[in-house]
Formats: C-alpha cells, structure tokens, sequence
C-alpha cells in the first residue's frame, strides 16, 4: 500500500513538472503572462526577465514546500488502530538552519538583482533627443513639448453609453522611435501616477516635487496609459494613450499642434495647489 502512494506521489510530481515546462513553451507565459511584448523600449526586456526568473525560483520554492507539506501529512498521519501521541521532537538544528538560512540567501539575491535593474532603468540619458514635460491633473493630463516649445490639454476620459470609453478623445503622448526620450513628471494637485502599461515602469507624480524617466522607445504602436495611483473620484477615467511614430510623423505631429496655436508651455502658473512648500517666493524676514 505504502509502495502505491510512492509511486502515485512521484506521478503526481512528474506530471505537475511537465505541465510547467509545457506552460513555460507558451508565448504569454515566457514574459510571464505580462501586459506587453519584448523590445518595445530599451528597458522592457530587463524588467521581463527579472520577473520571470523571480516567479521562476518562487515556483520551484512553493512546489517543493507544497509537496513535502503533502508527504509528511500522508506518511505521518495517524492510522487505523493507532492510539496516543507521536515521539515528540523539540527542535532539530540542521533543519532550523536550513530553512533560516535558505530563505535568507533567496531574499538577498532577489533584492540584489532588483537593485541592479532600478539602478540602470533610473540611470539618466546623455543628451536626450526628446524632453518632454507631463503635468497629472485631476483627471487628464498635459503634454510640454519642451524642445519644440508646443503643447497638448487633455481631457478627463469620456465615458459611453454601456461603459465603453470614447478612444478618440484621449490625450495622446507621441514619442519618436529609436530617440532618447527624458520624462519630466510633475502633479497640478494631488498625488497621481504616470504608467504606460506595456512599457512596464512607472512613476509618482508627487506635488511641489519633480520626477524623470529615460528611455527608447523602439517600436512603433499604440500603448495604453494611466493613472496608477488613487487620486480622486474619477482616477480611473485618467487614461491616456502613447503613440511612438517615425521621427518624421513626429515632426508633423509637433508642426500639427503649432498650427493650432498649442505654442508654449502650460506650467506650474495652472496648478491647483500653489501654497504648497517650494513653491512660493518667501517675503523679507522669512
């Protein structure tokens, strides 16, 4: 009976490997199941593969847990004619050490190559091709231009009949491709959260305090953003879509908006907040 269970335990585990390293042959699964596809900045395909070697390791750590957590259950469990208490163990060292000592290196190692990837996604771009101001406001966003001295006002996300969104309304951010592109993240009043979803990064719009981003977009598309942080009654119509074209859609894009007036920076002059610490000029005495 006990040699059965053995047999049907290493079944049992056979099979659950192999349906791993089948679902690891997917598309989706070898980005691990995220919102995106490779290659779309110069800063996705490190995040990608941090996340997937982290659930990686995760899983190998949970699936051997949970098959000894099901062998000692069956193997130990108390059987028919059996009366009494087992021998009990106060303590066994190798054991206590080993799973204090394992966890430890696991947690270390997976902070050391997180801190790696934060440190080179947020090292700054020399000589940005692009440098473009994004203001988060209740609840749209605005776009500086900062190089071509243009603009863009958006609007709060429309919402249509049934629960649909009405796309062509959106505020749309274009960026030229294969360019060295710096974000500059500002807030108009309350804390927001810029996220382009498929470039797989994000950054807190915080008021009275400046934030960047660089990257290079490298392939041209439509991707989706949003506000990533809880801001108000109306954060999850705070949608925005980012369009990277060809330098020379680029060009015209710019060109598009400077024949329609959009000249100019709207700056901190339009925040809400303007009593906020650093954002006043302190009179004599002060």
């Amino acid at each position: 009976m006990r040699l059965n269970f053995k047999r049907r335990l290493k079944g049992a585990s056979l099979l659950t490997i192999l349906a791993v390293v089948l679902a690891g042959c997917t598309a989706q699964s070898s980005i691990g199941w995220l919102p995106t596809e490779r290659g779309l900045t110069n800063q996705v395909d490190r995040v990608i593969d941090l996340w997937v070697v982290s659930w990686i390791v995760l899983l190998v750590v949970g699936v051997i847990t949970w098959l000894l957590l099901i062998w000692a259950t069956v193997v130990y469990r108390r059987r028919k004619g059996q009366t009494g208490l087992p021998t009990q163990l106060r303590y066994n060292m190798p054991i206590e050490v080993f799973y204090t000592i394992v966890p430890l290196i696991l947690v270390l190692v997976l902070f050391g190559f997180t801190a790696r990837d934060q440190i080179a996604i947020e090292q700054p771009l020399e000589d940005p091709d692009v440098s473009i101001e994004v203001y988060g406001k209740r609840w749209a966003w605005d776009f500086n231009y900062l190089n071509e001295n243009v603009y863009s006002a958006g609007i709060q996300a429309q919402e249509l009949p049934g629960g649909r969104i009405e796309t062509e309304s959106l505020p749309v951010l274009y960026l030229p491709v294969d360019q060295k592109v710096e974000i500059t993240i500002e807030s108009r009043d309350v804390i927001h959260s810029f996220w382009i979803i498929d470039f797989l990064y994000k950054k807190d719009m915080i008021p009275s305090r400046t934030n960047y981003w660089y990257f290079v977009p490298q392939k041209e598309g439509v991707y989706r953003g949003k506000c990533a942080e809880l801001c108000g009654e109306y954060h999850s119509m705070m949608l925005f879509e980012v369009r990277v074209v060809s330098v020379d859609e680029y060009n015209m894009q710019m060109a598009a908006l400077r024949a329609n007036g959009n000249v100019g920076r709207l700056g901190p002059e339009l925040n809400t907040l303007q009593n906020l610490p650093g954002t006043t000029p302190l009179s004599e005495g002060e």
